[in-house]
């Protein structure tokens, strides 16, 4: 018996599964992040993002290898005895974009991270990170 599908079966197929695997990869995407940052895991985090991502908090600016070489001269949590606290607090996919927004609990830092995401040839990066310290003024003092 051959295997027939009718345009409107095919049309809700693919409805029904739009997204998922791209949720699905920018969610794998978020988990190798937090696990690169515990891990102090410089090789990890360098593989997700793009090469020319510069990251922005209120006054700084880096280049993604200046941060990556910060990252890995810190104490590292895992070793520091840290929980793994970090937060997913919300997800947006549009298309081949995503803008996900974190929340990175590190020693006396409380920060929230808006990553941005671009899917450029099958493969989601990112490529924008903004980040601000909740424990700080506006002023930047603790």
């Amino acid at each position: 018996m051959a295997n027939t599908t009718t345009s409107n079966e095919s049309t809700t197929n693919v409805n029904a599964n739009f997204g998922k695997d791209d949720f699905t990869s920018v969610m794998a995407l978020v988990g190798e992040y937090f696990h690169g940052l515990h891990q102090g895991d410089t090789k990890r985090l360098g593989a997700i993002f793009h090469a020319d991502t510069f990251l922005k908090a209120p006054g700084l600016r880096r280049s993604l290898q200046d941060w990556l070489d910060a990252v890995a001269t810190r104490p590292i949590p895992t070793q520091q005895t840290q929980s793994f606290n970090y937060k997913l607090l919300s997800v947006e996919i549009i298309k081949d974009q995503a803008v996900v927004k974190l929340e990175c609990p590190l020693f006396d830092h409380a920060y929230v991270d808006f990553l941005g995401l671009l899917k450029e040839d099958g493969r989601w990066l990112i490529v924008n990170k903004m980040y601000t310290d909740l424990h700080t003024d506006l002023e930047g003092k603790v």
